[in-house]
């Protein structure tokens, strides 16, 4: 009895000690190494894509397209490789409720969309056809609503400068901006398998659920997590409880936000009280102090330059702030997308903060920004500070050609 009690007192130690390794040691990296996989993925995809047109493996979606003679009974291109008209689900079966915008779920008042005109005098001047150089068809941004309604029609081409590895970074992340802008119109395709449905984004949010697997209250992650930038940098399950999305992330064991949950968050204060002591934790992090909760203004932190140092360093942080963009538009908060954007604009392109942020600021950050006027205003500033902007692949050489003259080069002064 003796020996039987050493050996399943060992076997039980032994045992514990696979799980605590599993827990603290292989699911981190595992997380860490799937997150490097997916940047990779986002690098390489394009590069691929070109290679293959280049043998003839697979024919350009966009020089493969053959274009009929123009017609009066003819008013569109037969193929378009981007879905930019697909209207999301609430602008025709929906009623808005209070506190929304026809053509997003759960948007707030006042809000923009990109099916929405925002009443700029010179509206028709941002119309771009899909023949200009540096034309995106996962970009809405430009777009006005008889645009929507009837795709310009033309020939695609692609000049030298849309065919870079710069402007093929922009298009592969701007269908994925562009997903998200439209409120994920194919999400039961791309994401199929069952969803839950006791909304434990809310609950946790609510301090009645804690998050998985680190079994952290939300409470606690503000208490306690504050400040502590070892836990912020090197544990990687938390990101997806405090800032949740429509989508799935690398945290198996968090669920993507509901429609329901949605308007949980926008109508309980306690949760978007909350959801702000997120945000400020994360600024925080990242060297960055939230001024205005009106305006959602911000600026340096005290700590700046060590926060700023340790984001330029840890690429995954890139990701994060996407997701926190996202959110913010998805919760409520899309009036604070705009200043961090700008902020970030500020530090990379003006004080030559932050050089290996640059790059994610220009593609991801600013086209996360739901308010188009927002995003247009955001290019325009980027490109006036570009410092080549010859080089500037984020909006069409139509758009760069009028902010180039020289009433327009008055304005910019003023940024």
């Amino acid at each position: 009895m003796g020996i039987v009690s050493v050996l399943f007192g060992l076997g039980r130690h032994v045992v514990s000690m696979m799980a605590w390794f599993t827990s603290t040691q292989l699911y981190p990296l595992l997380q860490w190494l799937w997150a490097r996989l997916l940047i990779l993925r986002r690098c390489v995809q394009p590069a691929c894509r070109r290679l293959f047109v280049t043998l003839g493996w697979r024919k350009d979606p966009v020089r493969s397209i053959e274009v009929p003679e123009e017609t009066d009974d003819q008013d569109s291109d037969p193929v378009r490789e981007c879905p930019e008209q697909v209207r999301p689900p609430g602008h025709s079966d929906r009623q808005p409720g209070p506190g929304d915008i026809p053509g997003r779920a759960g948007a707030s008042a006042g809000e923009l969309t990109d099916d929405e005109s925002d009443g700029e005098p010179d509206e028709g001047e941002y119309r771009v056809e899909t023949t200009d150089e540096l034309y995106c068809g996962y970009d809405s941004t430009w777009e006005t609503e008889e645009n929507q309604r009837s795709p310009p029609r033309g020939p695609n081409r692609r000049s030298a400068a849309s065919r870079s590895y710069k402007f093929s970074r922009f298009e592969s992340a701007a269908k994925d901006m562009q997903n998200y802008r439209h409120d994920y119109p194919n999400m039961s395709q791309r994401w199929p398998g069952p969803v839950s449905d006791d909304k434990p984004n809310l609950n946790f949010y609510l301090g009645w659920k804690p998050s998985k697997p680190d079994d952290i209250y939300i409470n606690t992650f503000h208490d306690e997590w504050t400040g502590n930038y070892y836990a912020l940098e090197h544990v990687h399950t938390y990101i997806q409880w405090l800032f949740p999305l429509q989508e799935p992330g690398v945290n198996y064991e968090a669920s993507p936000l509901t429609k329901e949950e949605i308007q949980g968050f926008l109508n309980n204060s306690t949760v978007k009280k909350n959801l702000l002591k997120s945000y400020t934790l994360m600024l925080d992090f990242y060297g960055i102090k939230l001024c205005d909760e009106g305006t959602g203004e911000v600026k340096r932190a005290h700590n700046w330059r060590e926060r700023f140092n340790n984001l330029d360093n840890h690429s995954h942080n890139n990701l994060r702030i996407t997701r926190i963009l996202k959110c913010l538009g998805n919760l409520g908060y899309a009036h604070y997308q705009a200043p961090l954007v700008r902020f970030f604009l500020e530090e990379t392109l003006v004080h030559g903060q932050l050089p290996n942020v640059k790059e994610s600021v220009l593609n991801y950050f600013v086209f996360a920004v739901l308010d188009r006027k927002e995003r247009r205003n955001l290019l325009k500033f980027a490109y006036s500070k570009y410092a080549r902007q010859d080089e500037f692949v984020w909006c069409p050489k139509k758009i760069q050609r009028i902010w180039s003259r020289p009433q327009a080069q008055q304005g910019m002064k003023s940024f």
